[in-house]
């Protein structure tokens, strides 16, 4: 392609060459290309899986959760009124608690009707002992709100689901088809508020996990 640039005497003169020096630097470029490489392997260390039960607890009490070991709903059951306050509202979307909470499993509702909730009792398919999470999708949750607009959150998660470090986790979830998936961490927590800690600020006021099995 030619171009045009003017002269001292104000005279268009034709700027040559422009389009093959532009080709020359392609044809350089082309002819310079790196040798092909494969893909780095990124295969990562597992975590150790045997001590995962004893970090989690260790990480989620350290973060502001609790956690009980239990063998059945009926300890479940009992420890419940014992550390909450039973004669409010109790919402679960496990039918094993359904005699003493409010049955949830995802029913057309009114939104508004669930502002009071002081307890929500969901199951989680598993936790991470490297930062005290669960992970739970909205089929578990009941209505996508459940677990955050209670003032307090339990979790039961099988005592043999509990994976290492967050590489496990993404693994675990990685192929899986879901709506809507979250980790949840300990209670909510914000410092933003004249730099000092605050429990609850946007979610629920305390977390408690209950190993089962």
């Amino acid at each position: 392609m030619n171009q045009e640039i003017q002269n001292p005497a104000n005279q268009k003169l034709p700027l040559q060459g422009a389009g093959g020096a532009r080709e020359k630097i392609l044809a350089a470029v082309l002819q310079n290309q790196p040798a092909l490489q494969n893909l780095p392997d990124i295969t990562f260390v597992k975590g150790d899986v045997e001590g995962a039960q004893e970090r989690y607890i260790t990480t989620l009490t350290t973060i502001g959760g609790k956690v009980f070991k239990v063998n059945s709903f009926d300890e479940i059951k009992a420890l419940i009124p014992t550390h909450f306050d039973a004669s409010k509202r109790v919402v679960s979307t496990l039918p094993q608690l359904s005699d003493i909470a409010e049955l949830n499993q995802g029913e057309p509702i009114d939104p508004h009707s669930l502002e009071d909730i002081e307890l929500s009792i969901i199951r989680a398919h598993f936790g991470i002992a490297e930062n005290g999470s669960v992970w739970v999708t909205e089929d578990l949750m009941g209505q996508r709100v459940l677990p955050f607009i209670c003032q307090h959150l339990a979790v039961v998660i099988d005592a043999e689901n509990i994976v290492p470090t967050m590489h496990e986790a993404y693994q675990r979830i990685g192929l899986i088809k879901y709506g809507f998936g979250t980790f949840i961490a300990g209670p909510s927590k914000t410092a933003d508020i004249e730099q000092s800690l605050v429990l609850g600020a946007h979610g629920p006021r305390s977390m408690t996990v209950f190993l089962l099995g």
